[in-house]
């Protein structure tokens, strides 16, 4: 059966006609053509695949895109400001925590909702915050070298 979803994604509305089986990865990445947002495991278990939901972080691999009708949905491409890189973005490239990049959209999306719910981490709560993503590449210690670069900046931003 086919539907029709209609939600906001990275501020712009967008509408599409859907099967009811349609995950919002492949929604975000089939029908809009956003492929930072990957498919790695399609278990939840990786993290590749975190979006946030009206601001919060969800792995879309396992939310039926009909699910996100009439919310808002932002992804990796939606996290600059133009040219001008997300604080969290920022920091992964100053700290070298983008190895491959295969988990660096998801892992930037969950560590942004993470630092805007805990502005002032330790290191051992970043390592606890992220563990729903997997970095292959073993890059962990960067990582979270930038997570906490990145609180900071965010926090003296206000």
């Amino acid at each position: 059966m086919r539907r029709s979803v209609n939600m906001t994604v990275n501020g712009q509305a967008v509408s599409g006609e859907i099967e009811d089986r349609t995950l919002l990865v492949e929604f975000l990445r089939v029908n809009l053509s956003l492929t930072g947002t990957h498919v790695g495991c399609d278990t939840s278990q990786c993290g590749a695949c975190t979006v946030h939901l009206n601001g919060t972080a969800i792995k879309s691999c396992t939310l039926l895109a009909a699910h996100a009708d009439g919310q808002a949905v932002d992804t990796i491409e939606g996290l600059a400001d133009g040219e001008t890189l997300h604080p969290m973005q920022e920091a992964f490239h100053e700290h070298h925590a983008l190895q491959c990049g295969f988990c660096t959209p998801g892992m930037i999306m969950s560590a942004v909702d993470f630092v805007n719910n805990n502005p002032v981490p330790t290191e051992q709560e970043v390592r606890h915050g992220l563990e729903g993503n997997f970095c292959r590449c073993t890059g962990y210690h960067n990582i979270v070298k930038a997570v906490l670069a990145a609180a900071q900046t965010m926090r003296e931003a206000g």
